[in-house]
């Protein structure tokens, strides 16, 4: 079956700056992650679907090569279970830095024939943990050096032998009248050498099934999209050749109170009609405990109040950004005979003539309805 266009995918279009982009998947993801889900395989697979297009589309170089050659320009093999083929060198955003943790780098210059396959892990976090950042223990599932032949693929004490087929070329010329054609030796599979004899473990492979954990040094401020890059710590390649690397990519779970948008942090605030009214002081949760906001007289719903600093730090640097709170009037529920009595007593003493005064919208609203009938007849 043909894949779906990317851009489709994501629904943005082909123009789409970087933001329009991560905020689409953002989007996308949130729905049809497989938390929600609940073992929906058909939500699961869009979820893969929708990750695959952006970790294209999210990659400058990768998006460039899309654009020009469609699928055939990008490799788009992916794990089913969250772990990827392939040898994709993407743009993550923090580099090598992480990969040194674990004595990775500097042998991306070796040949990439041989090299291990690259791994993906899809880590899950709080929005707590994201801002904050934490050290996590992940188990990789991978084909890890074998410690018997330390990953020569050979018997211990013996060593693999130049192919005396191609003579340690690793290719082979085969003549057809006057045409000369090189081809990978069918002998070494163009490795150039051969194990006579190989080891009982790995079976000459110089590698074998493994699960190893490792120490994730999550930075604080990642979101939903970002990767982690550890150098070297994918599978191993084969008879000794380097090691893929392993992407920890991240996703942050929907947050009870908060929702994330950048750096800055959104929340509804539930608030009495009386104190929307007469002005006051209440209580909002931040990501450092509650702080006090300061509510003017004759406050309406919706209306926005910006916390300065109370948001997040980017991983990327720049200032910390705000809490964004939205107050939403809730009308009193449940009331006493003696409370509705004082409300109809309310309701009546702004009756007649002064409601404008007392409700500054309803005027322009009713003006506007009257004037949409009279154009409607007229």
């Amino acid at each position: 079956m043909s894949k779906r266009d990317y851009y489709e995918v994501l629904g943005v279009a082909k123009d789409a700056d970087e933001k329009a982009i991560k905020k689409a998947y953002k989007r996308l993801a949130m729905k049809f992650h497989p938390d929600r889900t609940k073992g929906d395989k058909a939500m699961e697979e869009k979820f893969k679907e929708v990750q695959e297009a952006y970790e294209i589309l999210s990659d400058e170089q990768k998006r460039a090569a899309y654009d020009r050659f469609g699928h055939d320009g990008v490799d788009p093999n992916r794990g089913a279970s969250g772990f990827g083929g392939g040898n994709a060198d993407f743009g993550d955003i923090f580099g090598d830095v992480f990969g040194d943790i674990f004595g990775g780098g500097g042998r991306r210059g070796q040949s990439r024939a041989q090299r291990g396959s690259d791994l993906r892990y899809n880590l899950e976090l709080s929005l707590e943990e994201a801002v904050r950042g934490k050290s996590v223990d992940i188990k990789i599932p991978t084909m890890a050096s074998c410690d018997i032949c330390d990953g020569s693929g050979a018997k211990k004490g013996t060593s693999a032998k130049s192919c005396s087929t191609c003579n340690g070329a690793g290719q082979v010329t085969m003549r057809q009248g006057f045409f000369a054609v090189q081809q990978t030796c069918p002998t070494c599979n163009g490795r150039g050498k051969v194990i006579p004899d190989p080891c009982k473990k790995c079976h000459g492979e110089g590698r074998v099934e493994k699960t190893k954990t490792l120490s994730v040094k999550i930075p604080a401020g990642v979101d939903t999209g970002d990767r982690i890059r550890l150098t070297g710590e994918g599978e191993a390649g084969m008879h000794g050749a380097p090691a893929g690397d392993l992407y920890v990519q991240v996703h942050v779970k929907e947050h009870a109170i908060f929702v994330r948008e950048g750096s800055n942090l959104y929340c509804d605030v539930p608030l009495s009609f009386t104190t929307a009214a007469l002005g006051g002081e209440i209580d909002v949760p931040t990501l450092d405990g509650r702080v006090k906001l300061k509510v003017p007289a004759e406050t309406q719903t919706e209306k926005m109040f910006r916390l300065r600093g109370k948001g997040v730090q980017s991983v990327r640097g720049g200032g910390v950004g705000d809490l964004v709170c939205k107050v939403v009037i809730e009308t009193p529920v449940n009331l006493s005979d003696k409370q509705k009595d004082l409300l109809r007593q309310l309701g009546d003493s702004m009756a007649g003539d002064a409601e404008a005064k007392h409700r500054p919208k309803s005027k322009g609203f009713f003006d506007g309805v009257k004037k949409f009938f009279d154009d409607l007849t007229s």
